[in-house]
């Protein structure tokens, strides 16, 4: 039993020709036939072939069909090749492969003669150019093709705009979320991330965002239930699920997040997990606890403010009047208990007088422990103002 050869295929990737008058800016060029072969060999090359057995396969075939001889001069071609080149059979019969094919030249074509035999294919990545003078990127396939001793070459045309326009699209939206500043990870439906940007890595404190793959969503949360409630709210009733909370870095310290998760569905609706950004807020959230520090300061102070300028009076007037009562007391030779409560509640009264002073220059609010902790810790602790 002979020996089973396998086919092997070689990637071509050929740049186009472009004006030179346009500062290697305009358009791709063709390389004419004239260019490509000389007088002599075009005249020795053998005429069209008429290749009837073949047209039935070739029209069915989607990708366009151009067969060229071994100087490059094409042979035939199949309807969709009209159609992408946007000519007519004989339009395109009478011309070569070099005219259809931006940057193609004989040195490729016997590069293709010779890597295409022995059951090799050639891959190409080029542009063509169409009859209207327009291009399109193409993915052209070139394998050998064998009708008695006439080496022919096949090529396979197929238009990939849309997904060269679909690549551009991808690459340009992977390097928005490889520079974006969130945080953003995919994760699958098991709840480990597939895929994290380096600002991930860097939110969450690890050298490289490769060694975030394989971690479980919810030991980046640090709280597993909260976890489950953004993976329940996506994955299971399909809704976008934001939110403020706490996460963990990789040395354990808590900062506060702001998530934002949505479901994850492929082409065909099938949903692979869910998508989540995070955005670092803790620095907001310590901006709004300072505020409303500074706002409770504020009224604490307007209120002792306030609070010493209602009491400040009666108590100017309570130690005027001990004072006077004293010395009237004093006066009688009443020098006794009576005198003696008088000259304790004016000691009062000064008193009271110093503390509203105090408190009236009051420029910092603090409070310190009024009494002794107690055994009970569910009760809380009596505090006041310390002055």
């Amino acid at each position: 039993m002979p020996q089973r050869v396998m086919s092997k295929t070689m990637r071509i990737d050929l740049l186009p020709r472009f004006d030179a008058a346009a500062g290697g800016a305009g358009r791709p060029v063709v390389v004419t036939a004239a260019e490509g072969v000389s007088a002599q060999a075009a005249a020795a090359a053998p005429e069209p072939l008429e290749l009837a057995a073949y047209h039935s396969l070739l029209h069915s075939i989607y990708d366009g069909v151009v067969i060229a001889d071994e100087f490059g001069r094409v042979t035939e071609i199949n309807e969709r090749a009209e159609a992408l080149f946007r000519a007519t059979r004989g339009d395109l019969c009478a011309a070569s492969v070099f005219d259809l094919i931006s940057g193609a030249d004989p040195a490729l074509l016997a590069s293709l003669d010779e890597q295409t035999g022995s059951h090799r294919h050639a891959l190409i990545q080029a542009y063509c150019l169409r009859r209207d003078q327009t291009v399109f990127p193409a993915e052209i396939a070139v394998s050998r093709l064998a009708l008695g001793d006439l080496p022919l070459l096949c090529f396979l045309v197929r238009d990939v705009t849309v997904r060269r326009q679909t690549e551009e699209m991808l690459w340009t939206e992977h390097n928005a979320i490889q520079n974006s500043g969130s945080a953003i990870a995919v994760v699958n439906l098991e709840g480990f991330l597939e895929y994290a940007n380096p600002a991930m890595a860097r939110m969450w404190g690890f050298e490289g965002h490769d060694a975030l793959l394989g971690t479980d969503f919810r030991v980046l949360l640090g709280d597993a239930l909260a976890a489950d409630a953004i993976m329940n709210a996506v994955l299971t009733a399909g809704k976008t699920w934001m939110g403020e909370m706490d996460a963990r870095r990789q040395d354990g310290e808590r900062f506060h997040v702001q998530v934002s998760a949505a479901c994850n569905r492929l082409s065909d609706e099938f949903v692979a997990g869910f998508v989540v950004s995070f955005l670092d807020i803790s620095d907001r959230i310590r901006a709004g606890e300072s505020m409303r520090e500074a706002e409770r300061h504020r009224v604490m102070l307007e209120s002792l403010g306030a609070a010493c300028h209602h009491m400040g009076q009666p108590a100017t007037v309570l130690m005027a009047n001990m004072e006077m009562l004293r010395e009237e007391l004093l006066r009688a030779g009443l020098d006794g208990k009576l005198t003696a409560l008088a000259t304790a509640s004016l000691a009062a009264s000064r008193r009271l007088a110093e503390v509203l002073h105090k408190l009236n220059s009051v420029h910092e609010y603090r409070t310190t422990v009024y009494t002794a902790r107690i055994s009970d810790k569910s009760l809380p602790e009596s505090r006041i103002l310390d002055i």
